[in-house]
């Protein structure tokens, strides 16, 4: 299996995030791309390779799913941060205010000049700080992603984007949850270019991934299917319901199948079982597998309970489709964990 890992990805580094009203160290941290690129070294498992891509391709793979006025923020977004506030240099870029939906009256549709204003229209959270390197690590991610996909597309079976930060929580303009360019759409956006008639994507993080959701739910040549911890009780809170199923074209393309915190391995396997069958039914020719790696039961932020050596099951359960697939690296904050949970999934999918 190919294995495109992202070089930049250090560059971002969030200090703090905002969590139940006070500032708290960043779940999602470097560590969690170094440890499994230290386990799959260890265990031989893959062949590593960085992102080759020329930029007026990575630019085009971009802008099908996240529209240039978002991405020309990103892009710009550091530099103004600074030039407001020169001290702002020594902190990260978080959000403070936000636009309710237009049915009340506020409008998104007139970019307002402040920095910070700006801030809150494009990310709906404030636990995803922006710091310097975040677009250079974000872009350089979207690479793996858009590698990754043509790898697959070139013969290979499958092949895994190891990058951070992660990217099913980003809408078309929209960051959040980490995420800042959602790297599972780029992925099977460049599926569908590349000729495959229909595409399916299969999210195993713990939260929902709306911005796949959002990117997607209008579409009848994406089926969306999440798995993922309710939304009445777990992050992202607003999106990942069982009667969301698509809109106007798209109607009856996504699936989500929300399980109560605390579910263990069994239930948690006999929904992924519902998804499959949703997907075989949609005879796909592709699948996208945002690999989230939070369902562990060690992890910090989220509540299934699955173990280590459940994930070797879930790769077999994947391969099972017999489908050219690509993985996208997710959630997953058991940082000393996550690298076994990843090699045991690939090689339960390889097997």
């Amino acid at each position: 299996m190919k294995i495109i890992h992202n070089p930049l990805h250090a560059l971002h580094h969030g200090r703090e995030e905002m969590f139940r009203g006070r500032m708290v160290a960043c779940h999602e941290v470097p560590a969690r791309q170094d440890f499994v690129l230290a386990a799959l070294r260890q265990r031989g498992f893959g062949l590593l390779q960085e992102p080759v891509v020329n930029a007026a391709d990575l630019d085009h793979a971009i802008a099908g799913v996240h529209v240039e006025a978002y991405t020309q923020f990103l892009a710009g977004a550091w530099d103004e941060w600074v030039a407001m506030d020169p001290t702002n240099a020594q902190r990260d870029a978080l959000p403070s205010v936000w636009p309710l939906p237009s049915r009340h009256g506020f409008r998104t549709d007139a970019l307002p000049r402040n920095f910070a204003a700006r801030l809150g229209r494009f990310g709906f959270d404030a636990g995803t700080p922006l710091m310097r390197g975040t677009w250079a690590a974000a872009r350089a991610g979207a690479a793996c992603a858009f590698s990754a996909a043509r790898c697959v597309l070139q013969g290979e079976r499958a092949a895994f984007a190891l990058t951070r930060p992660p990217g099913h929580h980003a809408g078309p303009d929209f960051f959040g949850g980490y995420c800042f360019l959602n790297n599972a759409a780029i992925a099977a956006q460049a599926m569908r270019d590349g000729g495959h008639a229909k595409v399916a994507v299969l999210d195993i993080d713990y939260h929902h991934g709306n911005g796949t959701q959002t990117i997607f739910y209008e579409r009848p040549d994406v089926f969306t299917v999440s798995l993922h911890g309710d939304p009445s009780t777990e992050y992202p809170f607003f999106l990942g319901y069982a009667d969301e199923q698509g809109a106007g074209a798209g109607q009856g393309c996504n699936l989500n199948i929300p399980l109560p915190r605390g579910t263990d391995f069994k239930a948690w396997h006999q929904a992924l079982e519902q998804g499959l069958h949703a997907i075989a039914q949609f005879a796909p020719s592709a699948l996208v597998v945002p690999m989230g790696l939070d369902t562990f039961k060690g992890d910090p932020i989220s509540g299934f309970t699955l173990e280590s050596a459940d994930y070797r099951v879930v790769g077999q359960a994947l391969a099972s489709l017999n489908l050219p697939t690509v993985f996208t690296f997710e959630g997953g904050y058991a940082v000393d964990e996550v690298g076994t949970n990843a090699v045991n999934l690939l090689q339960g999918f390889w097997q």
